[in-house]
């Protein structure tokens, strides 16, 4: 009978301190998912303005561009006036971590799916191989939804200088490139309603995929 009290209380005290940990979890999450920051260069510091402020107005933007997506559509921010978006780049030759990307970009895809606020969009850096054609062709083997998640290509310029120079998703912090110096890199970015990034994540980790999707959950609550 002893022995039976004691794993009861065994018992309690482990589920208690499940629960705990549970609820300080959820909580850890809600108050660091509340108010996203911002981020304004390659370093990635995080800033805390004050949305709708002229703070916010003169905070970093991504520019203006001009692409075509895999329907042989023009993309540029008009596509995206109004709308959240995640943004990476890749390449439809890549064996490496490409795959991989682009099947988390289609978790993001199905978890917003239904969603007409939030959109999603893939530049190639690879642009003179990845003809409208191609990317056609891969949109279909990727299960990607047109209208909902564009894939680009372009002149090669404006991409590598959206990637660089506006996104910032390269690692290499300060280091000097050319246009010839490849641009590849795993980072997925959110994109508010004002063009703002609000989010740099691993495109290859699982947790930072499911944080991804509660930030945007945020971000719509926090822009309406």
């Amino acid at each position: 009978m002893k022995k039976i009290i004691v794993l009861i209380l065994v018992f309690l005290s482990f589920a208690c301190k499940q629960k705990a940990k549970k609820e300080i979890s959820q909580a850890e999450e809600t108050s660091r998912v509340d108010y996203l920051p911002y981020y304004e260069d390659e370093s990635f510091t995080p800033k805390w303005i004050t949305p709708n402020t002229e703070a916010e107005k003169k905070f970093h933007k991504i520019p203006d561009f001009k692409l075509t997506n895999q329907l042989g559509e023009t993309v540029t921010q008009k596509t995206f006036e109004n709308k959240i978006y995640i943004t990476d780049f890749f390449f439809t030759t890549c064996p490496g971590i490409c795959p991989k990307m682009t099947g988390n970009m289609f978790k993001i895809q199905e978890a917003f799916q239904n969603d007409p606020e939030v959109l999603l969009l893939s530049h190639s850096v690879m642009p003179s191989v990845d003809s409208v054609a191609v990317l056609k062709d891969y949109a279909k083997e990727y299960g990607v939804i047109n209208g909902k998640w564009h894939l680009v290509t372009g002149d090669k310029f404006q991409i590598y200088s959206l990637g660089r120079e506006a996104y910032f998703v390269e690692n290499d912090l300060g280091e000097q490139k050319s246009i010839d110096d490849f641009l590849h890199t795993e980072n997925f970015l959110l994109i508010d309603k004002n063009k703002h990034i609000r989010g740099i994540y691993n495109g290859l980790n699982r947790a930072s995929i499911a944080q991804l999707i509660t930030d945007v959950k945020a971000l719509k609550k926090e822009q309406g």
